[in-house]
């Protein structure tokens, strides 16, 4: 009798104890709500960061008529330059240094790869077009009015001061793959041996609206 009673005590505990068990699970499944996060997820992915301005489309072909920088209060009438017979290229009269010129052999401004502007920073002692262009810093607004009655719009990316003896290096006159504007002038030292500059001015700049 007492062994026989001993092991009903013990079923009947361990059935109480499953009961308690079964208990519990239903009250967390029915009381509690979610698990907590396990340390190893990963967290939620960062949103890129996306550039909203959309790229600007090249412009076709149509000379430039005038500049406007507004920074440097800089207008001209554009006039084309070529080439000189030493194969540099031409720059408007130093007897008219206010007037800026456009390199034919370039594209025009608004088309794919770089167009050239050229001025004077001084001649025929007073200053040039281009007197303030080392003032120009990236942001800046350059306008270029064309022959078909568009404008381009233009940003300043850099301003570069470069000695002449390594212009050639430079590529400033390099391909780009966008539509692009080189604004160049003289710089740095007076040279008067030679009555020249010893650098240019180079400004580049991005088509950002036609």
């Amino acid at each position: 009798m007492t062994t026989r009673s001993t092991s009903r005590r013990g079923y009947l505990i361990a059935l109480v104890v499953a009961l308690l068990a079964a208990l519990v699970v239903v009250l967390v499944l029915t009381l509690g709500g979610d698990p907590e996060p396990s340390t190893a997820q990963p967290p939620p992915a960062r949103p890129v960061a996306v550039d909203p301005r959309p790229a600007v489309a090249a412009l076709p072909k149509s000379e430039p008529v005038s500049i406007d920088i507004p920074k440097i209060d800089a207008r001209s009438s554009l006039v084309p330059l070529g080439l000189n017979p030493d194969n540099t290229i031409q720059v408007p009269p130093v007897t008219t240094p206010l007037q800026a010129g456009w390199y034919t052999y370039a594209p025009t401004p608004g088309e794919v790869g770089p167009a050239i502007v050229l001025g004077h920073v001084d001649g025929n002692h007073q200053k040039g077009i281009f007197f303030r262009l080392k003032e120009l810093a990236p942001g800046d607004r350059v306008e270029i009015a064309r022959k078909d009655g568009t404008t381009a719009s233009f940003e300043v990316t850099k301003v570069h001061q470069v000695p002449k003896e390594t212009f050639e290096n430079e590529g400033v006159y390099d391909d780009t793959a966008g539509p692009e504007l080189r604004l160049i002038t003289c710089g740095g030292v007076f040279d008067r041996t030679a009555h020249n500059y010893v650098d240019n001015i180079v400004v580049y700049a991005k088509l950002v609206s036609p």
